[in-house]
This record gives structure tokens, sequence and C-alpha cells, in this order.
């Protein structure tokens, strides 16, 4: 079937497209660079489709079955995604800013360098999600599932992870400057190099974390566990850790000028 039927069979009826499919398990749907802008696309099974540098933005695709399918380089800004499949796609350097993802499944899916810019990813799994170079700038993924999740060079500036599941992920040399990261649990995450400044990480499991050069200058660590956190070589200027649990905690030539304690004195 042309590219243009599949298109025209998709925007006619998401009830006809799904009955198409089953009939055509095998075919591979072509919606390269198509224009969907504003379609109502909920519950669709879109498995395995091309959509590489579709139009999509402000596109309603909740509920969504878009398993294993090609994004790269496709508008989904402001578009709804609540509840969607996407485990094992591929967004690399698609806009999804302001896109919403609130309980979507985004497992083992590819997002690097995407523009996921303020877009709302709560309770979200991105379990062994690649991330790396995205801009999350100011994303909401509080309560989500980040597990072994690679970060690596992000930009997560203002990010909300209050809650989130951080368990092994790799956040080398991200930027999470001014991050909420209130109660998260980024037990056994690499934060080699990372900036924490001005980061909220109050009551935030840091257990068996790598922060090896971190910047953490003014950062809030009241109540946060670093047992067997490594801290060498990190800055904690002006860093706040009345009550932090440090427990094994390697503090190598650290950095602590005018740090408040766990025992609340303040470090000259």
């Amino acid at each position: 079937m042309a590219v243009q039927q599949q298109l025209e069979r998709l925007r006619r009826s998401v009830e006809e497209w799904n009955q198409w499919r089953l009939q055509q398990p095998d075919l591979r749907p072509d919606l390269v660079g198509a224009r969907l802008s504003e379609t109502m696309l909920s519950g669709a099974n879109l498995t395995q489709a091309n959509l590489s540098r579709a139009m999509l933005n402000w596109a309603t695709l909740s509920g969504a079955d878009l398993r294993g399918a090609d994004l790269i380089g496709a508008n989904l800004s402001l578009a709804d995604l609540f509840g969607s499949k996407l485990s094992r796609a591929n967004l690399s350097g698609a806009n999804l800013s302001y896109a919403i993802f609130m309980s979507a499944t985004l497992a083992s899916a590819t997002l690097s360098g995407a523009n996921l810019n303020r877009a709302r990813i709560n309770g979200a799994d991105l379990t062994e999600a690649t991330l790396s170079g995205a801009d999350l700038s100011g994303a909401v993924l509080s309560g989500a599932t980040l597990s072994l999740a690679d970060m690596n060079s992000a930009i997560l500036t203002g990010a909300d992870f209050i809650g989130a599941t951080l368990t092994g992920a790799n956040f080398t040399a991200t930027n999470l400057n001014n991050a909420d990261l209130r109660r998260a649990n980024l037990s056994r995450a690499n934060l080699r190099g990372a900036d924490l400044s001005g980061a909220n990480l109050t009551g935030t499991l840091l257990t068996g974390t790598d922060l090896t050069e971190a910047n953490l200058t003014r950062a809030n660590l009241r109540m946060a566990n670093l047992s067997g956190a490594n801290l060498s070589g990190a800055t904690l200027d002006s860093a706040i850790l009345t009550g932090a649990l440090l427990v094994g905690t390697n503090l190598t030539e650290i950095a602590l000028k005018g740090t408040v304690m766990p025992d609340g004195s303040k470090h000259p």
C-alpha cells in the first residue's frame, strides 16, 4: 500500500487502522514525514511504524502502541502520550517539548539528543532508556522509574525528580543544576563530574553512589543517606548536610568551604 493510502487510512479512523494492522501483521507502516498534527490517534496500533520526521505536534496519542517505532527527528511537541507504549522506540533528536508522557512505558527507548524541555513524564517507566545528550530542562519526572538509564551529558536543569527511582543510572557529566531530587533513589548511580549545584537532595538515597568530582555547591543534602558513596574530589562549598548519613563515605579531598555539617556546625 502506498504511503499516502496508509496515511489516509490512519486519518480516517483509528478503529479501521487497527483492524487493517491485524490483517497485515508483518507489514511495517511507512509514515515517514507524515503530517498528523492535532490528529486524534488514541489507542492506535503503531508498533514498528516508521514515523521518522513525522509532524505529530498537538496530536493525541494516549494509550497508543508505539513499541519499536522509529520516531527519529519527529515533532511531538505538546502531544498527549498519556499511558502510551514506547518500549524500544527510537526518538533520537525528536522534539518532545511540553509533551505529556505521564504513566507511559519507555523502557529501553532511545531518546538521545531529544528535546524534552518542560515535558510531563510523571510516573513513566524509562528503565534502561538512553537519554544521552537530551534536554530535559524543567521536565517533570516525579515518581518515574529510570533505573539503569543512560543520562550521560543530559541537560536536567531545574528538572523535577521527586520520589523517582534512579538506581544504577548513568549521570556522568550531567547538568542537574537546581534540580529537585527530594526523596529520589540514586543508589549506585554514576554522578561522576555531574553539576548538582543548588540541587535539592533532601532525604535522597545515595548509598554507594559515585559522586567523584561532582559539583554540589549550595546543594541541600538534609537527611540524605550517603553511606558508602564516593565523594572524592567533590565540591560541597555552602552545601547543607544537616542530618545526613555519611557512614563509610569517601570524603577524600572534598571542598567544604562554608558547608553546614551533619551535626549542624558550619565548616570554615
